[in-house]
């Protein structure tokens, strides 16, 4: 099946996931993503990049937990490392990308649009955030790294600490977004956004986008093998797996 879909806007690659309307995550949507990123990253005529969905309810509702809930230790371990990886490589990835939140964005969802260069998100009850720690999982560790360095370390401490959902403007003054406009303005907007930054030097911007992601990137690369094993662990721990069939209920 076809969970994500792409349309080139000129010289912008729209990458839509698209995958019944929460957009839940598991091994298949994440092999998908990862090839269409990379075969954009080859495409000479492609210079920036818009992630969004292809609904207006959720940007993603994070991991396909009734999926990922069957797996085993092995199984869950491999999309695990994949989700890892796939976040890495959008957020070291060489052209322009922009995050296009016209639906909540949760949780692993989340974790994806803040991996992008820049977020703009819908106006109204459109909520933003990471619920991990309510789950009896931590954030995962790229994600972890990357919102302490958007956001500072005060508010990340917030965010994954309390693992509670805030509305488009909370997020815009946390630092979780950029901007708010209305749902029929976010791809647009987005659009626009990535068509300007791509428009600039392209080596250029390669090197300053890589003078800011390099430093995370190394410490996360440095800690990943043993925060990962960490969260395989929750998953499977008593506590966390009563939490998961709770969630299951209302999922």
């Amino acid at each position: 099946m076809e969970f994500i879909r792409t349309e080139d806007r000129a010289s912008v690659a729209l990458v839509q996931l698209n995958r019944d309307v929460t957009n839940p995550i598991d091994l298949q949507l994440i092999q998908q993503l990862t090839e269409t990123l990379r075969g954009k990253k080859d495409d000479s005529k492609v210079r920036s990049v818009v992630l969004c969905s292809s609904n207006n309810k959720f940007f993603s509702i994070g991991f396909n937990i009734p999926r990922l809930f069957e797996l085993t230790p092995k199984e869950f371990q491999e999309f695990y490392q994949a989700f890892n990886h796939t976040c890495i490589e959008l957020y070291t990835f060489p052209k322009p990308t922009v995050a296009a939140v016209t639906g909540h964005a949760i949780a692993g969802g989340c974790l994806l649009a803040l991996c992008c260069d820049y977020r703009i998100i819908a106006r109204g009850r459109k909520l933003m955030g990471l619920n991990e720690a309510k789950l009896g999982v931590p954030v995962p560790y790229p994600g972890d790294r990357i919102l302490r360095d958007l956001v500072g370390a005060r508010y990340a401490r917030e965010i994954s600490e309390f693992g509670e959902f805030y509305r488009a403007e909370d997020s815009v003054r946390m630092g979780m977004v950029d901007r708010v406009v209305p749902v029929a303005d976010v791809i647009p907007k987005s659009i626009e956004k990535a068509k300007t930054i791509g428009e600039l030097p392209h080596r250029a911007f390669q090197i300053i986008k890589s003078n800011r992601v390099e430093p995370v990137e190394t410490q996360i690369q440095k800690h990943l093998k043993e925060k990962e094993q960490l969260f395989v662990d929750c998953w499977f721990s008593d506590e966390t797996r009563q939490k998961l069939k709770d969630a299951m209920e209302t999922f």
